[in-house]
C-alpha cells in the first residue's frame, strides 16, 4: 500500500468526479421507442386476445418515464457528491495497487463509473455515449501499458476476459425473463478488459461478486412484490463488484490456490 499513490489518485478522482454532471448533460436523449398496442378494429389483428395479451404485458412490466439527463445533471449537490465518491474510489485503487500501470485506466474509470452508476440508478439505462468512449480509452491505455511494461500477456488476458464476460452477460441478457439490460452487456466489455488485465483473480471475483450483489438486491424486492418489474439497475452493482475485485480479487485467488492439496 502506498499513501502517495492514494493521495494523487484521490485528487485526480475528485477533479474528474466534479465534472460528472457535465458528462451526464453531454449525453443526448434517446429516441423514444414506441410499441403501440394493436387496434382491436384493425384488419391486421386476427386474434383479439393478442390485444389483451399486449395490454397485460405492458401493465405487468411497467417502465417509468425516463428522467431527462439535463434535469439529472442539475440535481443539487451532484457535483460535490460525485467528486467525493470518485475521489474515495480512486484513492482506494491507488492505496491498494500503488504505482502500477493499470492504475491509469482504473482511476479514469472512477468518475466515469460514478456517472454511469448515477444514470443507471435513476433511468435504468447505461448510455452508449459514455460506455463506448470509455471502453476506447481503457483499451488504448491497456495497449500502451502492454508496450511500456512489456506486458503483452496482460493485454491478451484482458482481451480474453473481455470476450468471456461479453458472452456470459449476453447470454444472461438473452435468457427470457432476465432482468439484465443490454447496457449491462456493453458495460461487461469494459469491466472484463479492465479486470482481466489485472489478473484472473480480480476478473473472477469482481464479476462474480457484482452479479451476486445485484441478484441479492433484486430477488428480495421481487419476492416481496416491492417491485413488479423485471427491470433493475444492475450497472451500479457491476461497478461496485469490480472495485471489490480490484481490492480483494488477487488475495482471494491466492488463498484458494494455497489451500489446494
Amino acid at each position: 500500500m502506498q499513501v502517495d499513490a492514494a493521495l494523487v489518485c484521490a485528487l485526480i478522482g475528485v477533479v474528474g468526479g466534479w465534472f460528472v454532471p457535465a458528462l451526464i448533460r453531454w449525453v443526448p436523449e434517446p429516441e423514444p421507442v414506441l410499441e403501440p398496442v394493436p387496434d382491436p378494429g384493425s384488419d391486421q389483428v386476427s386474434d383479439p386476445s393478442a390485444v389483451e395479451a399486449a395490454e397485460v404485458a405492458a401493465a405487468s412490466d411497467p417502465i417509468p418515464p425516463k428522467e431527462l439527463y439535463a434535469d439529472m445533471a442539475a440535481l443539487p449537490g451532484l457535483a460535490w457528491k460525485c467528486a467525493l465518491a470518485a475521489g474515495v474510489i480512486a484513492g482506494i485503487i491507488g492505496l491498494v495497487l500503488g504505482w502500477v500501470w493499470p492504475v491509469t485506466y482504473l482511476v479514469f474509470l472512477a468518475p466515469v463509473g460514478v456517472a454511469l452508476a448515477v444514470v443507471d440508478f435513476r433511468t435504468w439505462l447505461l448510455p452508449t455515449k459514455i460506455i463506448w468512449p470509455a471502453y476506447a480509452v481503457v483499451l488504448l491505455l491497456a495497449a500502451v501499458g502492454s508496450v511500456v511494461t512489456d506486458g503483452f500477456d496482460d493485454l491478451v488476458r484482458g482481451l480474453i476476459g473481455q470476450a468471456i464476460a461479453l458472452v456470459v452477460f449476453f447470454l444472461l441478457w438473452f435468457l427470457p425473463g432476465g432482468g439484465m439490460g443490454f447496457g449491462d452487456v456493453r458495460l461487461s466489455n469494459i469491466l472484463g478488459l479492465a479486470l482481466g488485465y489485472l489478473g484472473w483473480g480480480e476478473w473472477t471475483f469482481g464479476l462474480w461478486i457484482g452479479f451476486l450483489m445485484g441478484a441479492l438486491a433484486w430477488v428480495p424486492l421481487r419476492l416481496l412484490r416491492l417491485t413488479t418489474s423485471r427491470h433493475f439497475p444492475f450497472g451500479p452493482f457491476m461497478l461496485l463488484g469490480a472495485l471489490v475485485g480490484v481490492i480483494w480479487g488477487d488475495d482471494v485467488l491466492s488463498h484458494l490456490v494455497d489451500t489446494q492439496p
